[in-house]
């Protein structure tokens, strides 16, 4: 039984990286490549969760793990609570990644974005608008961020015929100042696109 013969990969160079508009060639550095440092943003916030649902979470976390503890006496370690409460710890955090961000005309939820061009109606929404706009009137179709320890929130219609998403409901602290932002947006963004 013979052996396979093995031959040797040449290892061959990568080509050189040709940036457009830079001039000169980079051999896999970005020297050329001068970032425009991000806009500043007309409205950004984070939807944190409130001050007592930290306390809250991790005592219910504590609960748990001490229940589990108690049924299973070979788990009566330390590190069950050390782990259970980085668990909950993360949970929490995951639950306040939501970011809103308005920037050269460009509303941004999380990693959604919509276009000022396509921004149509905007009405912020109180408490009781949202329950009813989120319950029985809801279309399934409508994109939503909602978070229920946030009270306000923004309704953004679309002005984009081929998008079959008909609105948008954003849950912000701060509904008045998002609708003017908003509005702002779409009109300083050119109106090309709309129908």
């Amino acid at each position: 039984m013979s052996s396979p013969l093995i031959v040797p990969r040449r290892e061959t160079p990568a080509p050189p990286i040709i940036l457009p508009g830079a001039g000169h060639v980079s051999r896999r550095t970005l020297q050329g490549v001068t970032h425009r440092p991000p806009a500043e943003a007309d409205f950004v916030e984070r939807l944190w969760l409130p001050w007592w649902a930290w306390p809250a979470g991790l005592a219910v976390a504590a609960v748990l793990v001490t229940e589990v503890a108690a049924g299973a006496p070979t788990l009566r370690h330390p590190l069950l609570y050390v782990g259970g409460l980085a668990l909950a710890a993360a949970g929490l955090v995951g639950l306040c990644r939501i970011k809103i961000r308005v920037a050269d005309g460009v509303l941004w939820v999380d990693d959604a974005h919509l276009e000022g061009e396509f921004i149509g109606s905007v009405s912020p929404l109180d408490p009781a608008a949202k329950r009813d706009l989120l319950g029985p009137n809801l279309d399934p179709l409508a994109f939503v961020i909602q978070r229920p320890w946030i009270r306000g929130s923004v309704r953004i219609d679309l002005a984009d015929p081929a998008d079959p998403t008909p609105y948008w409901v954003v849950s912000t602290r701060h509904p008045e100042r998002l609708t003017t932002t908003l509005l702002a947006a779409r009109a300083a963004r050119p109106q090309t696109r709309r129908s």
